[in-house]
């Protein structure tokens, strides 16, 4: 990479942006000691098709009307199958004051991490 390119990609992303994300290790052990919630914000056609056993399923159109269900005393993980999605609800839940992070690697990377004997990993 040149200085020049260096320099234009640390302008687009900025530092704080590894502040808005939450690694898949670092989510299990946060779950795992009751310090954080995973909020699932797929369309229910997309749960149909697969479910995972834990965390809150809340669509995220539907966050604006179910806020009343987020714990405030606990880190807010929102996640979607990669993290487009996931990026977008965060921000919006940031400005309502939630401590939130999207997950990194988003649902199938959770999955992927899960799969096999490493689902005992996760207390559900």
């Amino acid at each position: 990479m040149t200085d020049l390119t260096t320099k234009f990609a640390q302008g687009i992303v900025p530092q704080e942006m590894s502040q808005a994300r939450i690694s898949i290790e670092d989510f299990i052990t946060a779950h795992n000691k009751g310090e954080a919630e995973l909020v699932d914000i797929r369309i229910p056609m997309e749960t149909a098709v697969w479910q995972l056993n834990f965390g809150l399923k809340i669509p995220a159109n539907e966050l604006p009307e179910r806020l009343n269900e987020l714990p405030k005393d606990k880190l807010i993980v929102v996640a979607c199958p990669m993290t487009d999605r996931s990026n977008m609800a965060r921000s919006y839940l940031v400005t309502k004051g939630y401590n939130v992070k999207y997950l990194q690697g988003g649902l199938l990377g959770l999955m992927d991490k899960l799969k096999g004997g490493k689902a005992k990993t996760i207390h559900i």
